[in-house]
């Protein structure tokens, strides 16, 4: 009786600690230090605009918004904007965690060579309404910020992080090459695209990843990954990774690895493929169609990252 007694009461124990738990406790991550402004209350950013060249302070919802019209047109579907917003926070937060803006003093900046674009004159009451509808929410997995990789259009499929980005580390649990359902109303340029750059431009950018190419007259797909991306190409003596590659001969030029066609003719080169972006994450195109068909923010976002949940940091 006694055994059966003192067992009922560790159950109670542990009932009541449970119970006692507020919603949410320690199932999400903490509100990085230098920007909180207690708990479950929305943090405050230094931001370095690159325009005005100066740090301003803004609310954490306000940065995001200024960010969502910068990343995204303030005309597309609602639903779409808010999956964007999602992804906008998530990215902060992630930085400010583990990073230190180049600019001195503050947490992040305008500059999209190191965080997101930003557009505060395109906020709309579109663009408002998408961020007050997705207040507070970030994806995590394991309660750790995501990094929240998004792109243009995917050409149908999306890539893993080592074929769309060259990633060195382990791939990312969260990422998973799917099916993208890009909108037919990308323009024809984002969703199949041609260029045409000189012999010359392509050594140049083998020279700056690091090798030499020597003389060439092909362009060679060496490897493709699970999207039909290209990993390698073989330019002359050099093999390349593509993701650098496209870096460095220019990311509005090659739009994308996922190429269809490279041809050298004389001193030029002709490069078709499709697609707009490193096509890792989600697909702004295919968020776009998403959101026309119904989707909710939360079926975009999860459609496109695997494993993750959304959480509320603040109300």
């Amino acid at each position: 009786m006694l055994r059966r007694m003192l067992a009922l009461g560790v159950l109670l124990v542990v009932a009541v600690v449970l119970v006692g738990c507020p919603p949410g406790a320690q199932r999400r991550p903490a509100i990085p230090q230098e920007i909180s402004q207690g708990e479950n209350q929305e943090p405050r950013l230094r931001v370095f605009v690159v325009e005005d060249e100066q740090i301003q302070e803004f609310a954490f919802e306000d940065y995001v918004a200024g960010v969502l019209a910068g990343e995204m047109q303030n005309t597309w579907p609602e639903n779409a904007l808010a999956a964007q917003a999602i992804l906008a926070r998530t990215f902060a937060l992630k930085f400010i965690n583990e990073k230190e803006s180049r600019f001195e003093g503050a947490n992040i900046s305008t500059d999209i060579e190191e965080a997101q674009a930003w557009n505060a004159a395109e906020v709309n009451d579109r663009i408002r309404e998408a961020v007050s509808r997705t207040r507070g929410q970030v994806l995590v997995h394991r309660n750790d910020f995501i990094n929240s990789w998004f792109h243009a259009h995917a050409g149908g499929q999306t890539a893993t992080a080592r074929e769309g980005l060259n990633w060195k580390d382990r791939e990312p649990p969260y990422i998973q090459s799917v099916e993208s359902p890009d909108s037919p109303q990308a323009p024809p340029e984002a969703a199949r695209w041609t260029a045409t750059v000189s012999k010359q431009q392509v050594v140049q950018a083998v020279n700056q990843i690091g090798a030499q190419p020597g003389e060439f007259t092909s362009i060679e797909i060496v490897d493709r990954g699970p999207s039909g991306r290209a990993i390698q190409l073989q330019i002359g003596n050099a093999t390349v990774n593509a993701a650098d590659f496209r870096i460095a001969i220019g990311s509005t030029e090659m739009r994308s690895t996922k190429l269809t066609a490279v041809n050298v003719a004389g001193n030029q080169v002709t490069m078709a493929g499709e697609g707009f972006g490193h096509g890792v994450g989600m697909s702004q195109w295919g968020a776009y169609q998403m959101a026309q068909d119904g989707r909710s923010p939360e079926d975009i976002v999860r459609y496109y990252f695997r494993n993750v949940r959304v959480v509320q940091m603040w109300e």
